[in-house]
């Protein structure tokens, strides 16, 4: 998978993907080198997955660190 076809894949296109991968290897359906390659491409996309939850994550932890005011919103009344 290249850098290009990385960033134009979603979380959940990936996370489908990854489970019908999963399905046909379970299957024991597919020849030696057919199961290799959905092996192969079922590792990248979990890669990929794994990055963009680490990336969520670290969203996450920066608005609601509250050690850091850039991440504070102010309250407004609206009284």
């Amino acid at each position: 998978m290249n850098d290009k076809s990385k960033q134009d894949v979603s979380f959940e296109h990936a996370l489908g993907e990854l489970e019908t991968l999963v399905e046909q290897l379970e299957s024991g359906e597919l020849s030696l080198d057919q199961s290799l390659k959905q092996f192969k491409r079922g590792v990248e996309l979990t890669r990929l997955c794994q990055g963009i939850l680490d990336q969520a994550q670290q969203v996450v932890e920066q608005l609601t660190d509250p050690d850091d005011e850039s991440s504070a919103i102010p309250f407004e009344s609206h009284d």
